[in-house]
């Protein structure tokens, strides 16, 4: 069933401005079909996957996407074939795929090993645009992704604040949140995650600050 509230022109808009501020990046589109080309089951997230629930376009360094682990060599494999300016640097949660020259990452294939990653296609939403099928994360999910990172104790204080203006566009612009399943969602960042994630939404439907 195709989304009422994501707004997958946003995906558009937002490789658009990245083209005008960055040399050669690699459209997500592109991406999206070297995958869908090979069946690979994959969700779109970062800036591009999360656009659609912000409301808000902007520009982004790379291409992120949460791949099952049984197609995670084969993505990488077809993205390095596809894109051969890129060479492979594989870590622990993630296997980057940067430029050969710049050593500028164009897309993050990111393994889900991590908890809250393990159950993002149970709740990831198909999207139809630009002639082609892929899969986000669901409201819900999409918020907690950026929860995660905005509470960390290790997250530089800029990028927190980035992840809480993320999060505070989601909000604001989709006021249909199902706060039991975010509730639920939380608990996999964190025990008590869950209340903490739900009295967010609460402070900012308040106008409340948000303390990170």
């Amino acid at each position: 069933m195709e989304l009422q509230h994501f707004d997958g022109r946003s995906l558009t808009k937002s490789a658009v401005l990245s083209g005008f501020q960055l040399m050669n990046p690699i459209a997500p589109s592109d991406v999206i079909a070297v995958l869908n080309g090979e069946r690979i089951s994959f969700v779109l997230v970062g800036a591009y996957g999360l656009a659609g629930w912000t409301k808000v376009a902007r520009a982004t360094e790379d291409v992120d996407i949460i791949v099952a682990a049984r197609h995670q060599k084969k993505a990488v494999r077809l993205l390095l074939a596809a894109f051969p300016q890129l060479e492979a640097d594989d870590q622990e949660v993630v296997t980057r795929l940067r430029d050969r020259e710049t050593h500028d990452v164009a897309i993050d294939v990111m393994k889900p090993n991590q908890q809250l990653f393990r159950v993002v296609f149970k709740h990831a939403e198909l999207v139809r645009s630009e002639r082609q099928e892929y899969r986000v994360p669901s409201l819900e999910m999409a918020l907690a992704m950026k929860f995660a990172p905005m509470i960390s104790l290790t997250r530089s204080d800029d990028k927190k604040h980035t992840d809480a203006a993320d999060f505070i566009r989601m909000i604001r612009s989709n006021p249909e949140i199902d706060l039991e399943k975010l509730a639920t969602l939380g608990e996999l960042v964190y025990p008590d995650g869950g209340r903490e994630i739900v009295e967010k939404v609460r402070q900012v439907r308040a106008g409340e600050k948000l303390n990170l």
